[in-house]
């Protein structure tokens, strides 16, 4: 394994964990609570529900990295909502009641690096690997 795919494997974890807790903690809130934060802002309440579970079940996938390339694409999009619908009216950094969109951008960097990478340690290479077997010599 290269020391590309070492740091592939370990952004793809990381951040499916980071998506796991966000999700958790939705979950946690109470999803008529998140629902009900979400219509405050103008978002539709049901996209409370759709944006836990994608979070949650997404983030477990990237762990394991299964469809990797798909549920990035899906957390991106759930990302530049999140930063369209919610914070770019905070800024960058943040208002002071308000968190900024700097680490959306983050998020979204390396869900582009997921998207194009190749998923060292995953199902997905598994998969692949089933599908396109080494020829033999």
């Amino acid at each position: 394994m290269t020391k590309s795919n070492i740091v592939s494997l370990i952004m793809r974890v990381v951040l499916g964990i980071i998506f796991v807790f966000h999700g958790v903690d939705k979950f946690q809130m109470g999803l008529s609570n998140v629902e009900a934060w979400f219509s405050s802002m103008g978002i539709p309440g049901f996209l409370a529900y759709v944006v836990a579970v994608i979070e949650l079940v997404g983030g477990i996938m990237l762990i394991v990295g299964l469809f990797t390339r798909y549920v990035s694409v899906l957390l991106v999009a759930t990302l530049i909502g999140a930063i369209v619908t919610a914070k770019l009216s905070a800024g960058l950094l943040g208002n002071g009641n308000m968190a900024g969109y700097e680490l959306d951008l983050g998020f979204i960097l390396v869900l582009l690096h997921l998207i194009i990478a190749e998923s060292p340690l995953s199902i997905d290479r598994l998969i692949s690997n089933k599908r396109n077997p080494v020829p033999a010599r």
